[in-house]
């Protein structure tokens, strides 16, 4: 999913490399999740951007369609709603959760019962030729750290659209004009609500009433 260079040629397997950086042109943040994935296996992921793309939701989707990518969110900037207006319905079939608020951050967070990989990245989810800084890390403590920002930012500071299924557009005629819970079902905040009680679950204690699925 990656343009140019094998992303193989320009990072190493993330077993027996806990940190490592890249600096310049042809690693985009879809595939560099598709790499990711590739060695973890299944896993939930957690995506914040300041705006996406047709072409990234779609490539996150077709993941998803192929069983890699287990529960999903993104968080991404109130001011880029209109921009993403028409991206509705992709975003309804790549992501289970779907925030706005107010967000430059660049991240993407993979978990399961055996990994945590956090990136930390320059890049929107648009495909471009400029270069882009990334590091990747499969620290926990680093992982615990964004994890519990994460959040507190998507929990205190940002509302989740809550997309209907009958008028797929009133969310964000609504978030445009300030309301604060979007959509036509009542408030929800983050995941599910139940755990999947594996041995690498964090628990952070992040003084909010919300928690992510899988937390």
């Amino acid at each position: 999913m990656s343009k140019g260079r094998p992303i193989d040629e320009m990072l190493k397997p993330l077993a027996g490399n806990p940190i490592q950086a890249y600096l310049g042109n042809g690693l985009h943040t879809l595939g560099l999740l598709h790499w990711i994935l590739s060695q973890t296996g299944k896993a939930d992921v957690w995506v914040s951007s300041y705006s996406t793309s047709e072409a990234f939701l779609n490539g996150f989707m077709l993941m998803k369609m192929k069983g890699t990518i287990g529960r999903s969110m993104v968080l991404l900037d109130q001011r880029a709603v209109k921009k993403t207006l028409k991206l509705v319905g992709e975003m309804k079939m790549a992501f289970d959760h779907v925030f706005f608020g107010q967000n430059h951050s660049k991240i993407v967070l993979v978990k399961n019962e055996c990994w945590q990989v956090a990136v930390v990245t320059s890049q929107n989810q648009t495909y471009g030729d400029r270069a882009e800084s990334s590091i990747i890390t499969t620290d926990s403590g680093v992982f615990d750290v964004i994890m519990r920002q994460f959040v507190e930012l998507a929990g205190r500071n940002s509302v989740e659209f809550i997309i209907n299924d009958n008028d797929e557009t009133e969310g964000f005629e609504r978030l445009l004009y300030g309301h604060h819970h979007i959509g036509g079902t009542a408030p929800r905040h983050g995941g599910d609500g139940d755990k999947s009680g594996t041995s690498c679950d964090a628990s952070p204690d992040t003084g909010t009433d919300w928690e992510p699925f899988g937390v």
